[in-house]
C-alpha cells in the first residue's frame, strides 16, 4: 500500500471512530447516578423510580395490571375512518382519560379505571410531565414489574388532549368477534395482532365486569407475563367465577378465574384461533409480538416526527422462574381441551400435581 493510500485508509478509519463516538457518546443526568442517550429523558428516571416504589410497590399487582390496561383505553379511543369522513374521533394516546376523567371513566368500556386514574394524577402533577406521555410511560414500567414481559419502548413528547374522546371506540368483551376486528382494523391492527395485543391479558384481571368479585384474573398465574393465559382459554368452561348470567362473561374453567366472552371467542374463531394457539408453548413469540404492538398502540394519533426515544429509561423485567413452564392447571388435562385450530393439533403439557388448582384475586396494594 502506498503511503498516500495508506494516509486515506487511516483518515477513513479516524472518521469512523468520531461517528461511532457521537452515535454513543452519553449526556449525564442532573441526579449523578444515570446517563441518557439524549438530555431530554433525563426527567424520566426519577418518575420511573418513584412509580416503581409508590405506585407500583415493586410487584406484578393490581396498580400494575391497571396501568397497563389505561394505556389501551387511552390510545384506542381514536378512529382514523371516522377522522376521514371530518368528524372528531377521538386523539389517540393524547392523555384525554386522564385529563378528562370525568367523562371518559364514565363509559362503559372504561369501567374501573377511575381508580387507577385517580392514583396517576398525583404523580403527573408531581413531575410536570403531559398526561399523554405519562400514562404509556407508567404502562411500559409497569409492564417490566412482571417476570417474563418484554420490554416495551417509550417515545416522550406527546401534546395532551384538548378534548375528551367519544364514547363507543373501546372494545367491550360483550362485543361481537366481527365488531372487534373491524374496530381494531380501524387503528392498524390485523386479525392476528388482535391476539398480539391480548397477551396483556396474561396479567390481568376484572373489577367491574362481576363486581362481586373485583380482581379476578384471567388465568392461573397473573402475577407473570407467561403463557397459561393462552392455554386455559382453552379449556371447557365449566362455572362462573362469581354469581353468574353477567354481560361479557361466560364459564371458567378454574374457581377463581374469570373468562370474558370476548376472549373466550377469539381463542375459537377461525380467523384467530391458530395465532391464539400458538401462544401456548412460545414464551419466546411475547418477546418480538407485545413490543410491536405496544409500541404501535402507544403511537396512535400521535405526531411521531416530534418524539424523542427514551427507551432506554425502561426496566428490564425479572425473568421467569426456573420452575415456571407451561402446563395444565391441577384437574385439567389435554381432554379439557376444546380444540379450534383446524392446522396443527393443540400441545400435550404436564398436569400440575395436588388438588384442582382454585385462583386468588390479585392483591391490591
Amino acid at each position: 500500500m502506498g503511503f498516500k493510500a495508506l494516509l486515506s485508509t487511516l483518515a477513513v478509519v479516524a472518521t469512523l471512530k468520531v461517528a461511532s463516538a457521537a452515535l454513543t457518546r452519553r449526556v449525564a443526568c442532573p441526579d449523578g447516578k444515570n446517563t441518557a442517550t439524549n438530555a431530554a429523558c433525563c426527567a424520566l428516571f426519577p418518575i420511573r423510580d418513584d412509580i416503581v416504589e409508590n405506585l407500583f410497590h415493586n410487584q406484578c399487582a393490581e396498580e400494575a395490571h391497571e396501568s397497563l390496561r389505561l394505556t389501551f383505553h387511552d390510545a384506542v379511543a381514536f378512529s382514523p375512518a371516522a377522522e376521514a369522513r371530518g368528524e372528531f374521533a377521538g386523539g389517540g394516546a393524547d392523555g384525554s382519560i386522564v385529563l378528562f376523567s370525568e367523562i371518559e371513566t364514565a363509559f362503559h368500556a372504561n369501567g374501573g379505571t377511575d381508580e387507577i386514574v385517580a392514583l396517576q394524577k398525583p404523580f403527573i402533577a408531581k413531575h410536570n410531565i403531559s398526561a399523554a406521555d405519562f400514562i404509556q410511560f407508567a404502562g411500559a414500567v409497569a409492564l417490566a414489574q412482571c417476570p417474563g414481559a418484554p420490554q416495551l419502548e417509550f417515545m416522550l413528547g406527546r401534546k395532551d388532549a384538548t378534548r375528551a374522546a367519544p364514547d363507543g371506540l373501546v372494545p367491550e368483551p360483550f362485543d361481537t368477534i366481527d365488531d372487534i376486528l373491524a374496530r381494531l382494523l380501524d387503528v392498524g391492527f390485523q386479525d392476528f395482532e388482535v391476539v398480539w395485543l391480548l397477551s396483556a391479558h396474561t396479567v390481568a384481571a376484572a373489577d367491574l365486569v362481576d363486581p362481586t368479585i373485583p380482581r379476578t384474573p384471567f388465568d392461573s398465574t397473573p402475577e407473570v407475563f407467561d403463557t397459561q393465559f393462552f392455554i386455559e382459554t382453552q379449556l371447557r368452561g365449566l362455572k362462573f367465577a362469581g354469581q353468574g348470567g353477567i354481560h361479557g362473561e361466560v364459564n371458567s374453567p378454574l374457581t377463581g378465574e374469570m373468562r370474558l366472552q370476548s376472549d373466550h371467542l377469539l381463542a375459537r374463531d377461525s380467523r384467530t384461533a391458530c395465532e391464539w394457539q400458538s401462544f401456548t408453548n412460545d414464551q419466546e413469540k411475547f418477546a418480538e409480538t407485545f413490543p410491536d404492538v405496544m409500541g404501535r398502540l402507544a403511537l396512535l394519533g400521535v405526531d411521531q416526527s416530534t418524539l424523542i426515544d427514551c427507551s432506554e429509561v425502561i426496566p428490564i423485567a425479572p425473568p421467569l422462574p426456573a420452575s415456571s413452564r407451561p402446563h395444565f392447571p391441577a384437574g385439567k388435562t389435554h381432554a379439557d381441551i376444546e380444540q379450534a385450530c383446524a392446522d396443527t393439533p393443540f400441545p400435550t403439557f404436564p398436569t400440575d400435581p395436588g388438588p384442582a388448582t382454585k385462583v386468588a384475586p390479585v392483591p391490591n396494594l
